[in-house]
């Protein structure tokens, strides 16, 4: 008896949510468009030390700079492949309106400008590529 009602008890929740155009929790975040991105780059082994350490917690960086043009949840993850090339993964979601100008905005401060003659020299980038190497996404659960 108690399953029956745990059951109907949901059921009539979600209709009523829905017949209100309201859900039983909140999608603000989730309804807004998010640009999700994912890159990856080599890193010079030589230079793996001195990279984690540019990227310490109680190193400045660029991390204020990257929350005011909108990019959040800024990850960078280091693995070494079967070839002997360490590499990075960057991901990370755009939460603005104008990617484009936000990006160009960014990559004008002086700054970030400083941060990418710091890394730059580090890293590699794959073949055919200038830098960064932008990720097609395939998948998401939100």
């Amino acid at each position: 008896m108690l399953k029956y009602i745990s059951k109907l008890f949901i059921f009539i929740l979600f209709v009523s949510c829905h017949s209100k155009g309201k859900t039983p929790y909140k999608i603000e975040e989730l309804s807004k468009e998010v640009k999700r991105v994912g890159m990856v780059i080599k890193l010079k082994e030589e230079t793996l030390e001195e990279y984690k350490r540019v990227h310490a917690d109680d190193h400045e960086g660029v991390r204020d700079l990257l929350s005011k043009y909108g990019l959040r949840n800024f990850n960078i993850f280091l693995i070494k492949l079967d070839d002997g090339h360490y590499y990075e993964f960057g991901y990370y979601e755009y939460h603005g309106s104008d990617y484009e100008t936000d990006m160009a905005k960014l990559a004008a401060e002086p700054r970030n400008i400083k941060w990418g003659e710091l890394c730059s020299p580090m890293q590699i980038p794959l073949e055919g590529y200038e830098d960064w190497a932008m990720m097609e996404p395939i998948y998401f659960n939100p």
